[in-house]
């Protein structure tokens, strides 16, 4: 009888520990459920409306051609997963160099500062002092963009007091978007040379 009983009492137990398991193992999956969407919300890249409005801010009055630019340069390459922005100055006699620095800005791995140098090439006489906005795409960590970007060819547009050209070391891209730099975008050819401190040798 004892032992029967014993049975019994055991088998109640196993019956409630199930019973209390199943909602518990519930509410687990429906707090996983409720994060993951969350997570997974936050996106690497960034949309064309957040550059727009990024590059609105930096440039300030005279950025009414960005828009056209900043849409020019998505419908070909995509989001970009970051972007830089900062200030830069060039200037030519034929061969030239330009010297800049700014911030790069990421979306999961923070702010870092950046310095760009790099000769130019081709029938160019003048100088210039810009603000500069450059997207960045492909970049698979933010010690990738200390590297040489080569110019592409035939990438220079003009958009509406707005230039841009098309820089690439493999995979990975840098569009460079520059207010008012006039004729002398599509006549000069050249690299860019990211560094993590300032430096006077272009090459």
């Amino acid at each position: 009888m004892i032992s029967a009983l014993s049975v019994r009492l055991a088998n109640v137990i196993r019956r409630s520990a199930r019973a209390a398991l199943v909602p518990a193992v519930a509410i687990v999956l429906g707090l996983a459920s409720a994060v993951s969407p969350a997570t997974a919300q936050q996106p690497e890249q960034y949309s064309q409306d957040e550059l727009v409005g990024a590059g609105h801010r930096f440039f300030g009055q005279i950025s009414g051609g960005l828009a056209s630019v900043v849409e020019r340069a998505v419908q070909q390459y995509g989001q970009p997963n970051g972007y830089i922005l900062g200030e830069e100055g060039s200037g030519a006699l034929l061969a030239g160099a330009r010297y800049g620095e700014g911030q790069l800005f990421t979306r999961n791995a923070g702010t870092h500062k950046v310095f760009w140098q790099g000769p130019s090439f081709g029938w160019d006489i003048g100088g210039d002092g810009a603000r500069v906005m450059m997207l960045v795409y492909n970049l698979p960590d933010t010690s990738a963009i200390y590297r040489r970007y080569v110019g592409v060819n035939g990438s220079a547009y003009l958009i509406g007091g707005f230039g841009m050209t098309v820089l690439s070391n493999h995979d990975v891209y840098v569009v460079p978007v520059r207010a008012g730099v006039g004729a002398r975008l599509g006549v000069n050819v050249g690299y860019l040379k990211f560094t993590q401190q300032p430096t006077w040798n272009p090459f």
